[in-house]
């Protein structure tokens, strides 16, 4: 591994089940003093016209931030986010609550950090370089696969490079899981999100960082993807609650491992192109049959079984100057070949032979 120890830290709170969405306020009342104190939400903008409102604890002096999902997180948002925040109120909210899928709540874990640490958050993109604690922050998915809201790392897209900020102060303190949350989301979009959880899996799986905790959490996460996505026996909202099971271990398993090539070239296609992180994992594991046959000849399984087409094509118009960047990017990653080849991954990887997996997809 790159650091030789580290003690690692899970969420604090956990509320998983049916309808525990509506526990919510009795959350965020108990960390407010003396009954007093305002909410930050953070929600996807999915939401807006679906009347939420009527379904969380909104009272008067609290904020709501739409968040739109289509773009990566950016750290440009993040720090126009956190600067309405304290705009709002001159107190600092008790609460912040990040509620959708990995982009909502990245920007929630995110955007918690920045109102009470100084600077712009692409300054704190890396290891450990936040010095202050955030504000309380609860996070809600409404989609399954990303991770996100077991991870210590909200990855965003800055000026320079795409790169997690990465603390023990980035992981959320409480997260409501709701699978009647899931009901809504499009049979694709569930299938990207799910696919995301099973390739990183693989990754850690096959990687070289990998432990007997994250094999432990990964191998179990892949076996109740594949349920879900294979057994046609299963309701729908017996598979939601075991996609939302399978991302919080597969969550937990890249805190005990790390990812590899596909995350690695996602990165790539996200930096340049505006690839979405599901849908990019997708198109660059549908190439990578070399590195993980085992896990892409199951993940093909999936996709057909899911009737899921991938995109095709989409570095046809990539000119010469966007591919090098690509392949930049991709190659800065060095922790993920690290893990992917380990230490002579230099050996086994380079530009051009990533520009010419770009080529294919």
């Amino acid at each position: 591994m790159l650091y030789d120890f580290r003690s690692f830290i899970n969420p604090g709170y956990y509320a998983f089940g049916k309808g525990t969405l509506s526990r919510l306020g009795q959350l965020i009342d108990r960390r407010k003093e003396n009954g007093k104190g305002w909410t930050a939400y953070l929600i996807d903008i999915y939401f807006k016209d679906k009347n939420i409102e009527a379904k969380l604890p909104i009272i008067a002096g609290d904020l709501i931030i739409w968040i739109d999902p289509v773009l990566e997180p950016k750290t440009s948002l993040v720090d126009e986010y956190a600067a309405q925040i304290k705009a709002h109120n001159p107190q600092l909210p008790s609460v912040v609550v990040g509620m959708g899928g990995g982009t909502a709540m990245d920007y929630g874990k995110a955007v918690r950090l920045m109102v009470t640490n100084s600077g712009a958050s692409h300054e704190y993109q890396g290891l450990d370089k936040i010095k202050n604690p955030g504000i309380y922050c609860i996070c809600i998915p409404t989609i399954s696969g990303t991770g996100a809201e077991v991870s210590m790392t909200t990855v965003l897209s800055g000026p320079e490079k795409k790169l997690g900020i990465k603390c023990d102060y980035t992981m959320p303190d409480e997260i409501i899981f709701d699978p009647e949350l899931l009901d809504t989301v499009p049979d694709a979009q569930r299938f990207y999100t799910g696919m995301d959880c099973f390739i990183h899996n693989v990754e850690s799986l096959e990687g070289t960082w990998i432990t007997t905790m994250g094999k432990a959490f990964a191998e179990k996460s892949n076996e109740m993807c594949e349920d879900v996505f294979m057994n046609d026996s299963l309701s729908r909202i017996e598979a939601d609650e075991k996609l939302m099971v399978a991302s919080i271990l597969g969550g937990n398993s890249i805190t005990y491992a790390q990812v590899g090539v596909c995350h690695a070239l996602s990165y790539g296609l996200a930096h340049v192109l505006g690839i979405h992180h599901g849908v990019g994992n997708c198109i660059v594991f549908n190439q990578l049959e070399k590195y993980y046959p085992e896990g892409y000849k199951k993940f093909k399984e999936m996709q057909i079984k899911a009737g899921v087409e991938i995109p095709e094509g989409i570095c046809a118009n990539v000119t010469d100057e966007q591919l090098n960047v690509m392949a930049a990017k991709a190659l800065a990653n060095e922790h993920m070949w690290d893990n992917a080849f380990g230490k002579e991954w230099r050996n086994h990887i380079n530009a051009d032979i990533i520009k010419d997996l770009y080529r294919k997809m």
